[in-house]
């Protein structure tokens, strides 16, 4: 690939004057050199890694002198930088880029620690350190070999191959800093690459160094391979190589089929991965917490699995079970709490209720009640039965979707009409109160909950005329008298 357009950018050339002028050879690395190759030429990533062999945060401030830019006045700004001293690394922002300035370095290691001991380097040295072959790219910014591509560990034929691999010793790379093991396998899922076979063998050697790692590392690269086009790749090498069963057990028990008397039940594993795949592929805009959903939607089968000789394997109520373990693994992962949290236990702990809605003979009420409990998020709930459809029989998976489609209609029709999702009273607890004379008790909620139950099953419409005239009957039975 021909890269001399490229290079010939302002802010490269700025670069290189700026380098030039303060004596620090400089060039440009990490995943903005890589994707320029892997993307033929069209970069989308705002984020440009500049390492320079010196003092990154001099350049910076020496590169902010130059690349300033006019206004529409007329009048001249330059780029604020902010400055990492801890780090030695310096940020600004030029023409909507991110550009980090970071000096180059070698890396030690304690036995007990990913973080690494740093110390001053040279560009081989930093290359060196780099997690894999693709990312050790290097493009020049100096004035003598402006523009040369350095690629000592033949990073751009991996790319060209769609192989990760590490630049050194695997073991010795994974060890260092395990969360590499879970780049690995998020870059695989993301380009859909292969791990050489070298360094995924040193994964799975390696599995019980990720025990070191803190927990918001692990989680935001697993959170990237459940956001991939394809996430049961990555699911598939994390389960393979071990890490599945260290970070998320609860998921890998699911591997397996029982069979007893001539009766057998699917591999809830394999039927989690494509579930998790279905709402990528078929909502692929979907929310990182839908796809949260999908992976976690069977968690509590193992728990509930049981046998009947009439009817062979079941699990009654494990949609429940599996709600109620939610907040332990939302915890171990330091995942948000609050109304993340309740979203995806309400839509695990409902999953089933379309399924079992399904058919003629299905009341409107049953159908109001689940419009009632799910509210806004009913739409999600519809999208993960619609992804759990993995059946491969043909007449049966167009029957379940018959089921789901026509349901829908009925959920629309009756919405339409009795405005159920995000349902308020019509009668408050003031107006009883206002109306009977009487203070906070038990007998407000006790008319309140008959209202809501009547418009649910249809006996009234949801409105305040037929809500206040069921009001006054209710109270004058538990012995209230209007004002």
């Amino acid at each position: 690939m021909n890269i001399s357009h490229f290079i010939q950018k302002k802010i490269f050339r700025i670069i290189k004057y700026s380098s030039k002028k303060i004596k620090q050879n400089s060039y440009i690395v990490g995943g903005y050199v890589r994707d320029l190759f892997l993307k033929n030429n069209i970069v989308k990533s705002n984020d440009l890694d500049i390492l320079t062999v010196g003092k990154g945060i001099k350049l910076a401030k020496e590169v902010s002198k130059i690349a300033f830019n006019k206004k529409s006045n007329g009048k001249y700004y330059y780029p604020t930088i902010r400055i990492f001293k801890r780090y030695g690394t310096a940020m600004l922002e030029y023409e909507n880029k991110k550009i980090e300035f970071v000096g180059s370095r070698k890396e030690s290691y304690k036995y007990n620690s990913s973080k690494p001991i740093v110390e001053i380097g040279t560009l081989k040295d930093d290359q060196n350190r780099r997690d894999f072959t693709i990312n050790t790219l290097a493009i020049s910014l100096n004035d003598y070999d402006y523009g040369k591509l350095i690629d000592p560990f033949d990073g751009l034929s991996d790319l060209r191959k769609k192989i990760i691999r590490t630049p050194l010793n695997s073991d010795i790379t994974f060890s260092d800093d395990p969360l590499r093991m879970m780049r690995a396998i998020r870059f695989a899922t993301q380009l859909k690459f292969f791990i050489e076979d070298n360094s995924f063998r040193s994964i799975k050697k390696n599995k019980n160094r990720i025990k070191i790692v803190s927990k918001e590392r692990i989680t935001e690269e697993f959170n990237k391979i459940l956001l991939s086009d394809n996430p049961s790749i990555g699911l598939i090498l994390l389960y393979k190589s071990g890490l599945l069963k260290i970070i998320l057990p609860e998921v890998t028990i699911l591997e397996g089929i029982e069979i007893k008397d001539g009766f057998q039940h699917k591999n809830n594993f394999y039927h989690t991965l494509k579930v998790v795949d279905n709402i990528s592929k078929k909502f692929y805009k979907s929310s990182l917490w839908l796809r949260w959903v999908a992976l976690l939607h069977d968690i509590g089968k193992p728990n509930s699995k049981k046998f009947s000789y009439k009817i062979g394997w079941y699990f009654h109520d494990h949609e429940y079970i599996g709600s109620k373990m939610i907040p332990k693994i939302f915890n171990r992962f330091r995942l948000p709490k609050g109304n993340i949290i309740k979203y995806v236990i309400k839509i695990i702990k409902y999953s089933y209720r379309p399924a079992a809605l399904t058919g003629n003979r299905i009341s409107d009420s049953a159908i109001r009640r689940l419009l009632f409990d799910l509210g806004n998020d009913l739409e999600d709930l519809i999208k993960l039965c619609l992804a759990d459809i993995t059946t491969n029989n043909t007449e049966k998976k167009k029957e379940y979707k018959k089921n789901i489609l026509y349901l829908m209609k009925r959920i629309k029709e009756l919405e339409k009409k009795d405005r159920i999702i995000n349902w308020k009273s019509p009668i408050s607890g003031y107006d009883i109160m206002n109306t009977f004379y009487i203070t906070p008790c038990n007998k407000i909620k006790v008319i309140k909950d008959y209202i809501k139950d009547s418009i649910l099953d249809g006996k009234i419409k949801n409105n305040f005329y037929s809500a206040y005239s069921l009001m006054i009957k209710k109270g004058k039975d538990l012995g209230l008298r209007k004002k």
